[in-house]
């Protein structure tokens, strides 16, 4: 339903859930740092989740370290002593270093401090994936059971696509399952798409620059699956009259006839608050009238229809405990290769473009869906933790990465990158990051005016 005021509901939701991903992901990474360092004898003087300039929210020290809870949510910290970091501590780096220090450790100990948090992120994701697995399955929706074809949203219009097509193949591969449909199209330059329309077969090319447009419009004005809309539960209906039964299916809506979801769609997104009179047709012949009051702020008082899972059918795949675990590393191999062939695309494809695909912590909040899911949120969480593995390897000072290249230089030379070398490389470093970090923000504000 077309809300008419702000869904403080779905917003708390998607803040709540990645508070508690982002924070899940940022104690296991800086935990990864803190326990090699303490194993090599480093004293860690900070222990944070999130950055704390000026105050904290909670601190307590325990034998040398301080653990604390700051106030920006945007990622932690551990404080090694010894280590030029975040901190830009000088005044210690000017004193000859200790044997608990992190520049006085062998080159080898230290490279394995600086990746720890990454390993860490990375096995993370692939056990998250594998829990996933073991847990929910996984479900399919395979393309020949889109008997009704696919719903042509705006976008999809403008391309060619008529409501009722079927695409069949992306730049001649089949398209065996729904679900993979959008990613296919994502990865493709310049795609040509195959096309079951009123039972012939056609091709169309989307234009130049229809992916540029999906991707600014986040893949929404796409296409859906069409289906005709059946009820799966009445459990919050508010009926003034008659009553209705799973399965029963929608025929229409204040005595406008309906058969498809897009069809119903159109009409119950401009319903306003009142009476609404819904027609069913139960068993494929009995017609049931029923009368609901319905809430248009909260999008409330009508029976909850079911999925188009559950209407057109899938395939649900069921791992057991050790199924599981290659079928997770397999699944994390694959959202990070996904994941590096998009940023591959930004830099050879002019469809994919940086500010049309660049987020903040407001997109990735958006990512959770607006309700409290489980599955959902550990799979977010499972694909954040990937992205922050490969993130943080990235060869850029101030980023794991960026420590890791210098030991490995060293390792290599025997030579040893002097402090202010060293100071200068992170303070640009962390430049750089707030740099596209404030750039992310502005984009997303941008996008929420749009």
């Amino acid at each position: 339903m077309t809300l008419l005021a702000f869904n403080w509901s779905a917003f708390a939701a998607n803040l709540g859930q990645f508070i508690l991903a982002f924070s899940i992901l940022i104690v296991l990474h800086e935990l990864g740092h803190f326990l090699t360092a303490k194993w090599f004898g480093c004293r860690v003087e900070k222990f944070y989740l999130f950055f704390n300039p000026w105050f904290s929210l909670w601190k307590k020290k325990i034998g040398d370290t301080e653990y604390g809870l700051g106030w920006i949510p945007l990622g932690g910290y551990v404080k090694i002593s010894g280590m030029i970091d975040e901190s830009m501590d000088k005044e210690q780096m000017k004193l000859p270093p200790e044997p608990y220090e992190f520049r006085a450790k062998p080159a080898w100990q230290r490279l394995i401090i600086m990746l720890a948090g990454v390993i860490i992120n990375f096995i993370l994701a692939l056990v998250l994936f594998a829990m996933i697995l073991f847990v929910w399955g996984e479900e399919r929706v395979p393309n020949k059971n889109l008997k009704y074809g696919l719903v042509a949203d705006s976008l999809a219009v403008s391309a060619g696509l008529r409501t009722g097509d079927l695409i069949t193949s992306v730049n001649g591969k089949p398209v065996e399952y729904y679900n993979t449909l959008s990613k296919d199209i994502y990865f493709s330059q310049d795609p040509v798409l195959g096309v079951l329309r009123n039972g012939k077969d056609t091709t169309i090319k989307l234009p130049d620059g229809f992916l540029s447009k999906l991707n600014k419009n986040q893949m929404r004005g796409f296409v859906t699956a069409r289906y005709m809309p059946k009820v799966g539960n009445d459990e919050k209906a508010k009926y003034i009259s008659g009553k209705v039964q799973a399965d029963d299916q929608l025929i229409a809506v204040n005595d406008t006839a309906v058969t498809y979801n897009d069809e119903a769609n159109k009409i119950l997104n401009k319903l306003q608050s009142g009476p609404v009179n819904l027609t069913f047709l139960r068993n494929g012949r009995d017609t049931v009238n029923a009368s609901f009051t319905f809430d248009a702020k909260e999008g409330t008082g009508l029976p909850l229809f079911k999925r188009f899972y559950d209407i057109l059918g899938y395939e649900k795949i069921e791992y057991g405990f050790f199924e599981s675990i290659p079928a997770g590393i397999n699944m994390g191999i694959e959202r990070l290769g996904e994941y590096i062939e998009g940023i591959r695309l930004l830099f050879v494809s002019k469809q994919h473009k940086v500010n049309e695909n660049l987020g903040s912590v407001i997109s990735i909040g958006k990512t959770f869906g607006g309700e409290w899911d489980w599955q959902r949120f550990w799979t977010m969480t499972a694909l954040f933790s990937i992205i922050l593995a490969f993130m943080n390897i990235l060869p850029i000072p101030a980023l794991d990465g960026g420590h890791a290249l210098f030991t490995l230089v060293e390792m290599i030379t025997g030579r040893k990158p002097s402090d202010k070398f060293m100071e200068y490389a992170q303070l640009v470093g962390m430049v750089l990051l707030l740099g596209l970090m404030a750039y992310a923000i502005g984009l997303d504000i941008f996008r929420l005016f749009r």
